[in-house]
């Protein structure tokens, strides 16, 4: 039997590498389509939402909204926290002022943006009490540490009273900037704010809720 001479059939003819070559420029270039657009469609699908309350927590947050997302720290300019009745009826949730904020030059007001599905736009403004008029969203601009500004949806109270939150609610907060790590100054801040002298209980689900970011932030 003749001896193969050396090299022969060892590699493929030419036009068949070629052929080989561009159906793998095209997987990938198909490949980067698909992860194009699904990563636009992601965007489409999602929304940033501005957090300066009780929804700093993330077992607060995902009790209705379970899509959300950390994002990152942010700070709002030019407002001020404050914590009220809205339309003058005590919170049945919180037994207290609950968090709003307002136009306050040279004031500030941290908090955490969450990145959110839009199916869950409904359960965060039903959270936040936007057919009874509780709150109204609003959008944003806020800065983050390293300077970027984003655009944001929040939400702010109108028509309220101002008094103090309950112990529960503020905790809830403050355990909610220290998980998250915002600025040291703030949460004193945030530590320092006088509650109510409520001494009874939440809800089952929310005193739960405590209990775990807790568990989380000690």
């Amino acid at each position: 039997m003749p001896k193969r001479p050396l090299g022969v059939a060892r590699f493929a003819p030419l036009h068949e590498c070629l052929e080989w070559c561009l159906v793998r420029a095209d997987v990938r270039w198909d490949m980067a389509n698909v992860s194009g657009e699904a990563l636009r469609n992601q965007e489409e699908e999602s929304f940033l939402y501005f957090a300066y309350g009780s929804n700093l927590l993330t077992e607060r947050i995902h009790l209705r909204n379970p899509s959300a997302a950390f994002c990152c720290v942010a700070c709002l300019q030019d407002f001020k926290l404050d914590f009220g009745n809205s339309q003058g009826k005590t919170s049945e949730t919180w037994h207290g002022g609950i968090a709003t904020v307002f136009e306050s030059p040279g004031d500030e007001v941290w908090g955490v943006v969450w990145k959110m599905n839009k199916s869950n736009l409904s359960s965060l403004d039903t959270q936040e009490g936007v057919k009874s008029g509780t709150y109204v969203p609003i959008e944003v601009n806020v800065s983050t540490q390293e300077g970027k500004e984003i655009t944001c949806r929040s939400y702010q109270m109108k028509n309220y009273q101002s008094v103090p939150p309950s112990p529960q609610y503020k905790k809830v907060i403050c355990m909610g900037a220290k998980e998250n790590g915002l600025p040291l100054e703030y949460q004193k801040k945030l530590n320092a704010v006088e509650p109510n002298d409520y001494k009874g209980k939440l809800s089952e689900e929310i005193e739960d809720m405590i209990k775990k970011g807790e568990t989380k932030t000690h």
